[in-house]
């Protein structure tokens, strides 16, 4: 007989988002994925060459591509490649990433996605939380 207790489920849960960014330019020729400025990506936990979702608010698109980091505070979001079809400068995005986590981890409300909203500008309409350091993170798992 075999006492192994069961693998727990995973859950496939948002990680990331920058809600709202607007899309700063288009370029069809570039050889594909999102641009999004560093410091946001950062802001949010977004690494370069992450499976992201893309859903355009001003026409209902979505795509999946992968990121690529913008220069640092130029508050860039850009559509590289077939990812310019489906949008122009302008519009209105939602950036996501999703991450697998035990169901337990949900349960006990110890996952929190890491959310920003934009303005029009590209801007955090709140302030951009400072990331924790290291000692933070690890006296955040201590039981």
């Amino acid at each position: 007989m075999n006492n192994d207790k069961p693998a727990e489920m995973r859950v496939e849960i948002l990680k990331s988002k920058l809600h709202q960014a607007c899309v700063t330019q288009a370029d069809l020729h570039y050889e594909g994925s999102l641009g999004v400025d560093v410091e946001l990506m950062e802001a949010v936990g977004l690494y370069p060459h992450e499976k992201i979702l893309v859903s355009n608010m001003n026409n209902g698109e979505r795509l999946e591509t992968y990121i690529i980091p913008e220069p640092f505070g130029s508050r860039r979001i850009i559509l590289n490649g077939a990812a310019a079809r489906k949008g122009t400068v302008g519009d209105r995005v939602i950036i996501m990433s999703f991450c697998h986590v035990d169901e337990s981890v949900v349960r006990e409300g110890k996952h929190k996605p890491r959310v920003i909203r934009l303005d029009e500008k590209n801007e955090p309409v709140m302030p951009i939380p400072k990331a924790p350091t290291t000692e933070e993170i690890a006296a955040m798992l201590e039981d």
